[in-house]
């Protein structure tokens, strides 16, 4: 098997014969970077026989994933997230890693597509035969993640990338989802945009493995090494010593620098965990609480898929909208049309039901 992936196959073009599961699993066990983004496409589709193929192929890959290392990186709309992943992922793939990026873009209100196409702002990267791009919708979801982000990850793993870089949108609580389904969060801050201690959130001392302070080159230099210093402090006064104080560096996707030292900390970080037993338990926790999150997800499903469900839901909604009905009872409406649809010779009233 060669250090690249293999070119695109000719039945990954859209339009020739539909493809199986197991023609899904060869295609990513060789490297086909077609069949790795048509089998993305797969698990992002919101058809009944496409999610149950998906399931089917997430299941089979499984023993073939697991051994890269996840990488998540949020912050501010302009701190510079896609310059310094196309600069670090450049950085990586010189020295013989394949490498994923999954670029969790803002969806559109109206058509639920990516907006931003984030593909286009890493020119290196999206031209090296050793890097994977895949832009995918947010879906309006809290977190500013993919819907199927965690599937998506084990289908570059088993297609051979051996660092998975995971850049989300960085708004509510991406901090947090991120981190539940990485093995290290960089955040990334950038000087010069008023008073930097302003941005710092308990939640963010809680996740952050990494603070990166962008755009230290040029006139941006001093005002770069201001703003760590101040993170730095920040960070040895509140964070938790249990869980270790996360380093703050300052970098430059523009001039390269930085990138070397911020590897060096993953590395050394990620080492460390291993030894202690910290990332087994770590990858453990993760995959019960996305088990939870495919819960959830199912009971959305279930509110569009059921068209009896759905009713209830839609006539709850408008009454709610009139101010004929409170939302409280309106939502009790929908839990039991949920509860009659999953067990129809059940009582019709579920046990956490408002009298």
């Amino acid at each position: 098997m060669s250090g690249n992936w293999a070119p695109q196959r000719d039945n990954a073009v859209p339009g020739l014969p539909h493809l199986t599961v197991d023609d899904y699993l060869q295609g990513l066990l060789v490297r086909d970077r077609g069949v790795l983004a048509r089998a993305i496409t797969l698990i992002e589709s919101s058809r009944p026989d496409d999610q149950q193929m998906a399931r089917e192929l997430v299941n089979r890959v499984l023993p073939h994933t697991g051994k890269s290392m996840r990488i998540g990186m949020t912050g501010m709309p302009g701190a510079g997230k896609s310059a310094l992943i196309d600069s670090f992922g450049s950085f990586l793939t010189a020295h013989s890693h394949r490498v994923a990026v999954l670029s969790i873009d803002p969806s559109s209100a109206r058509s639920g597509g990516s907006l931003l196409g984030d593909e286009t702002r890493m020119v290196r990267l999206s031209t090296d035969p050793n890097a994977f791009i895949r832009p995918s919708p947010s879906g309006l979801l809290l977190g500013g993640v993919a819907r199927q982000t965690r599937e998506t990850m084990l289908l570059c793993e088993a297609a051979g990338s051996d660092i998975v870089l995971v850049e989300t949108v960085g708004v509510g609580q991406s901090e947090t989802t991120v981190a539940e389904m990485t093995d290290f969060l960089m955040v990334l801050m950038v000087a010069g945009a008023g008073d930097e201690l302003q941005g710092i959130k308990r939640g963010l001392l809680e996740v952050a493995d990494l603070i990166a302070i962008t755009k230290a080159d040029g006139d941006n230099v001093v005002r770069a090494k201001q703003a760590a210093a101040k993170y730095a402090f920040a960070m040895n006064l509140l964070a938790d010593p249990e869980q270790g104080i996360a380093p703050v560096v300052t970098c430059s996707s523009l001039e390269g620098t930085g990138v070397e030292e911020i590897w060096k900390i993953i590395c050394d970080r990620t080492a460390e965990r291993e030894r202690s037993g910290y990332l087994k338990r770590r990858r453990s926790e993760q995959n019960a609480k996305w088990m939870w999150t495919l819960v959830d997800q199912h009971i959305h499903d279930m509110l569009r898929q059921s068209p009896e469900v759905s009713a209830v839901a839609n006539q709850a909604a408008a009454q709610v909208l009139a101010g004929a009905l409170s939302p409280v009872m309106g939502s009790d409406r929908i839990i039991r049309a949920l509860f009659d649809r999953a067990s129809p010779h059940a009582s019709s009233r579920p046990p956490w039901s408002i009298s």
